[in-house]
Parts: C-alpha cells; structure tokens; sequence
C-alpha cells in the first residue's frame, strides 16, 4: 500500500482510505456488522491506515461500527481516524448545523461513538451558510488546541468559503468529491489547495460503484439506497456512464493488465491527491486493492481516457444532489 507523508498533518497516511459511509447502512440499502467489521479488519491488513466516517453515515451507526472494530483490533495509534461534524438529523430528515453549540456536542457523542479520546481528522461535513464561517472555524480551533483533535479539514467548502474559515483556524486537509466523471474540482479547489499547502483526501474514487465495473444495464437498486436517485443511474445518462465503464475498462485490460477500478482510482492517486477514499461495506469489495501497486498512468494514457470520455457520455452530471438542505428558518438562530 503506498503511502505519503503529509507535512501539513505530520502523518504518514495510506493513499487509499476507506470510507465507511456504506458501513453505516443509511441511503445504501443497509449493511451488515459482522462483514462491516470484517471490512475495516481486511483494510487494515492491505496496509490501510486510514479509516473515514461521519455521525450522520447511519445516524450514528457507522462510527460505532468502527469504534468496535478499532477496540478489536487494538493499535489505536497506529490508526488515523477521519470523522466529521456539522449536520444534524430528526426522523431521517437531515440539514446543516456547524454551530459551535452543535460542534460542541457532536463531538463529545463520535468520541464515545468511536471508542476513543482524540479524532486524528476533524472534518466540517458541509458549509453552513446560516453559522458564519468564522464561528465554525473558531469552535474547530478550540479542539485543536485542547489536543481533542490533531488536524482540521473541511468537506464540500468551496475556495471563498475556505479563506473565509482560514481566517479564524488552521486548515491542513479539505475532502471534495472527485473521479473520473466528477471533476469540477480541478477548476478551482485542488489548484487553491496546492497554491496553500492544504492536503487533500477526495472521497467518490469508484463514484458510488459505478466505476467499480460491475454495475449492469439491469443493476437495480433497494430500499433507501440513494443511487434511486442519482441522475447518473437514470436514463439517459446511466447508458451513457455505462458505455464510458466499459471502454474504459478494455482500455485497462489491454494496456495495463488492471480492469477500471484500478484505472480510475490510479487516475486520481496520479493527479496529485494525497489520499483517496475507497468506500466499502464487505471484504471481497477491497479485493482489487491488490492489484492497485505496480503501475502508473502515462501522458498518452490521460489522452485516450479523456477521448473515451468525451465520446460516452455526452451529457454529464455532478454529484449536487447529495448535498442537505439549508437550515429551515425555524432552526436558525
């Protein structure tokens, strides 16, 4: 497993990290704890020394889940544990909150959640547009100092949102979406994150399996999974992201040996990202972790992926339909 030190953080982080979003079982259609612990036990033995998760990944679910498996396999130390803070739920319904009042007591419950006393990675899940940025940063600082936790980071913010929030705390690792087919951070946050140190750890790598190769023209999706309603996943789109898979995936067989999901997470660990989140809920999904090392993507590379992905997909999408909603006014201060 490559790894990279990151000198904002003074760690040494594995480049793939696993998301625990789908552990928690909330808009994936549920998830199982035995294989979810079994999940975080075979990642950490690939050499995995990051783990990611958030209170609202199944309202809780997914940090109690990785809490138990960290107690089980001991060696908090050698852990880096990434969580978040800022959203708030009642009844599955879900919107931003990253008052310090709120800060305040979320951590307090992922801390328990979790099993442990410190968090090595405090993320602000989403920008609060009703909290001022320079309130959020602050309650974060205060963390920081009382060594609560060791790094500050952000999710989702944009650049103006960033010096905003820098103004009042240090900010050492921001955590956007990007893949092959989402990349509109390349515009603006990862060359603002460059030009100001700020590590970056990107979440999507397989974009909700799609880039996983095994997503078919009748791939169907169950209960509260949020795929239902991913505009990739409908018509006409999802023929075309389909189309782009598998070209994209002969194009890894027949020049490198790999299939797409090792081409599209070496394509981001190759644009200068320091860590890339790999989401998994049961063992055999980090199986082509194994065949990740060994092999880098060249300039003539880039030029065909880019032409298979103009040719595809024609009418490409974001990933903004899985942003919460704004405080309603009733919940503002």
């Amino acid at each position: 497993m490559e790894r990279r030190v990151v000198e904002s953080l003074n760690m040494e982080i594995s480049r793939i990290g696993l998301g625990a979003w789908a552990i928690g079982g909330w808009m994936w259609g549920g998830a199982d704890e035995r294989q979810s612990i079994d999940t975080i036990r075979v990642a950490l033995e690939k050499g995995v020394n990051l783990i990611d998760t958030a209170p609202v990944y199944g309202f809780g679910r997914s940090e109690e889940i990785v809490g138990k498996a960290l107690r089980q396999h001991g060696h908090r130390d050698k852990v880096i544990l990434s969580t978040k803070c800022g959203l708030e739920w009642d009844n599955g319904k879900v919107w931003r909150n990253a008052t310090r009042s709120r800060i305040r007591t979320e951590i307090k419950d992922s801390l328990r959640r979790l099993q442990t006393d410190y968090i090595d990675i405090y993320f602000v899940h989403w920008p609060d547009l009703e909290t001022p940025f320079e309130e959020t940063a602050a309650a974060l600082n205060e963390l920081f100092h009382d060594r609560t936790i060791r790094a500050i980071g952000v999710s989702n913010f944009s650049p103006k949102q960033m010096d905003a929030f820098r103004g009042e705390a240090p900010l050492q690792i921001v955590q956007p979406p990007y893949n092959l087919f989402e990349r509109e951070i390349e515009h603006d946050i990862l060359p603002y994150c460059r030009s100001n140190t700020i590590a970056t750890m990107t979440y999507g790598v397989i974009c909700r399996g799609l880039l996983s190769g095994r997503m078919t023209a009748d791939s169907t999706f169950e209960g509260d999974d949020l795929r239902k309603d991913d505009p990739k996943f409908k018509p006409p789109r999802y023929a075309q992201y389909l189309k782009a898979v598998k070209l994209l995936d002969d194009y890894a067989s027949r020049r490198h040996g790999r299939g797409v999901v090792q081409l599209a997470a070496r394509w981001v660990l190759d644009r200068q990202v320091d860590i890339a989140l790999w989401g998994a809920r049961r063992p055999e999904q980090l199986d082509a972790l194994d065949d990740l090392d060994g092999f880098a993507l060249t300039e003539e590379d880039h030029r065909e992926i880019e032409a298979i992905l103009e040719s595809a997909v024609t009418d490409p999408v974001g990933p903004e339909f899985m942003a919460p909603p704004r405080r309603a006014p009733q919940r503002a201060r």
